[in-house]
C-alpha cells in the first residue's frame, strides 16, 4: 500500500480545475482523471450536447463538474466563463488548455504540394492550436498570478519536433506552443514566484475525429500512414485517450512541484526511436 504522504502529493482535492476543449475525446478523459484525483472540474467548450455528456459522466462518478460555453478564440466569451467560474467556485488551480486539433483544409492531400496550402486554412490551424492556447492562458492565467497560486498545462504535438508530412500548419503552431510554454514558464516564476508552473504533454498518435481518416480506413485496417506510424512506435500501438491521466495528475500535482516549463512526451516511444 502506498504510503499516505506519498499519496496525498498526488491528490487534488480541494482543487478547481478548468479544461478547454473539454468535450473532446482526450479533453473529456483528462477532466475525468482530474475528477478522480478530486479536483472540481469545469469543462469549457462550443458543442453544447457533448460538453453536457462530459459533465454527466463526471457527475454520474461523484465528482464535481460545471460546464462553460465558450471557444477559446473568442476573449470575450472566456471572460465570461471566467466570471461564472469565479462566482461558482471563488478560484482556479489548474488550467489544461486542450482545446485544438489540426483542420482538415490545412491538411495537404495526396498528389497536392505545400505551395496548395491556403493562407487561409494556415491561419485557422494557427488560431486554433496557437491563439487557442495563448488567449485562455492570459485570461484564466490572470487569476492564478493574483493567487500566485497555479498550473498550466498546455498540449503539444510529435508534430512539434518531428517533421510529419501533410500537417506543416499544425506542426508550426505545436513548435509555438512550446516555445509558449518554456516562455510562460520563465516569465511566471520569476514575476509571481514558485507557485506558478507551466508545463506541457506532447501526445503520440491518439486515434480521434480529426485523424481517424488519415490512420485507419473504415473497416478498421490500417491506411498506409496507419502502418508507418506503429512501425516507428516501439509499442506497437497507437494511444488511448486514458493514457494521458498519469501525466496530467503529475503535472498538476504537488509531485511536481520544482517541475517547469518542460514537454512529456506520452507517445509510446515514438520521438526516440529511428526506426532502425
Amino acid at each position: 500500500m502506498m504510503h499516505p504522504a506519498l499519496t496525498q502529493q498526488f491528490d487534488l482535492s480541494g482543487r478547481v480545475a478548468l479544461v478547454t476543449g473539454g468535450s473532446g475525446a482526450l479533453g473529456r478523459a483528462m477532466a475525468r482523471g482530474l475528477a478522480l484525483a478530486g479536483a472540481r472540474v469545469a469543462l469549457l467548450a462550443r458543442r453544447p450536447e457533448k460538453l453536457e455528456a462530459a459533465v454527466a459522466e463526471i457527475l454520474q462518478n461523484g465528482g464535481e463538474a460545471l460546464a462553460l460555453s465558450g471557444d477559446v478564440l473568442d476573449q470575450k466569451a472566456l471572460e465570461r466563463a471566467r466570471e461564472v467560474l469565479l462566482q461558482h467556485w471563488g478560484r482556479l488551480d489548474i488550467l489544461v488548455n486542450s482545446a485544438g486539433g489540426n483542420v482538415p483544409e490545412a491538411t495537404l492531400h495526396p498528389g497536392q504540394n505545400i505551395f496548395s496550402l491556403t493562407e487561409a486554412a494556415f491561419r485557422a490551424v494557427i488560431d486554433l492550436n496557437l491563439m487557442g492556447t495563448i488567449l485562455p492562458t492570459l485570461v484564466f492565467g490572470e487569476v492564478m498570478a493574483r493567487q500566485r497560486q497555479g498550473v498550466i498545462v498546455n498540449i503539444s504535438s510529435m508534430a512539434a519536433t518531428r517533421v510529419l508530412t501533410r500537417v506543416v500548419g499544425y506542426s508550426a503552431a505545436k513548435a509555438a506552443v512550446e516555445n509558449f510554454t518554456r516562455w510562460m514558464a520563465v516569465e511566471l516564476a520569476r514575476t509571481y514566484g514558485e507557485g506558478l508552473r507551466v508545463n506541457a504533454i506532447a501526445p503520440g498518435f491518439f486515434l480521434g475525429e480529426q485523424n481517424r481518416h488519415l490512420l485507419v480506413h473504415e473497416d478498421g485496417s490500417l491506411t498506409e500512414r496507419g502502418q508507418a506510424i506503429l512501425a516507428h512506435t516501439p509499442m506497437g500501438r497507437f494511444g488511448e485517450a486514458d493514457d494521458l491521466i498519469g501525466t496530467l495528475i503529475w503535472l498538476c500535482s504537488d509531485a511536481s512541484r520544482f517541475v517547469t516549463g518542460v514537454v512529456v512526451p506520452v507517445d509510446g516511444g515514438f520521438s526516440i526511436f529511428t526506426g532502425i
